[in-house]
């Protein structure tokens, strides 16, 4: 199984939408390993996003996912990063897919309710940055009979 990171943005949170955004990975049979709401520093912050450091867009980005507290989790399934990512459709939610989370929920770029790995590394990367090995709960999930060829 693979683990991927995904973080429930500022604008989410003050939207009341925490709750949505996480049955949709719950109900699309992901396990969750690792969850909390927290809020980010400005050091966590660049550490993030470290790889956008020297872009235009590097300070916007910190100053946005530092503006109001964060839900951070880790989920855990079946090609986790790709599916994660199609869930959530494109960064511009006027280009995503009809029933993305960012087509539904979100209006524009700069406050698109949600973020997740891109591969497999950023993942692992991510989730160090966020969550100790202690944090991850390996559990098992009673579902995964029904959810996942052998």
């Amino acid at each position: 199984m693979e683990r991927t990171f995904i973080a429930i943005k500022p604008d989410a949170v003050q939207r009341g939408l925490i709750g949505q955004i996480i049955e949709r990975f719950e109900r699309k049979g992901f396990k969750i390993i690792a969850l909390k709401m927290m809020q980010s520093t400005r050091e966590l912050a660049e550490k993030h996003y470290e790889e956008h450091k020297g872009r235009d867009y590097f300070e916007r980005l910190v100053e946005f996912i530092v503006s109001g507290p964060i839900v951070a989790m880790v989920i855990e399934g079946d090609n986790a990063v790709a599916v994660a990512r199609r869930m959530m459709g494109s960064t511009k939610p006027q280009e995503a897919e009809v029933g993305t989370i960012r087509f539904d929920l979100a209006q524009v770029k700069e406050m698109n309710i949600i973020h997740g790995s891109d591969s497999a590394n950023n993942a692992k990367r991510e989730i160090g940055v966020f969550f100790s090995e202690a944090e991850l709960i390996d559990w098992e999930h009673n579902a995964e009979r029904w959810l996942y060829e052998k």
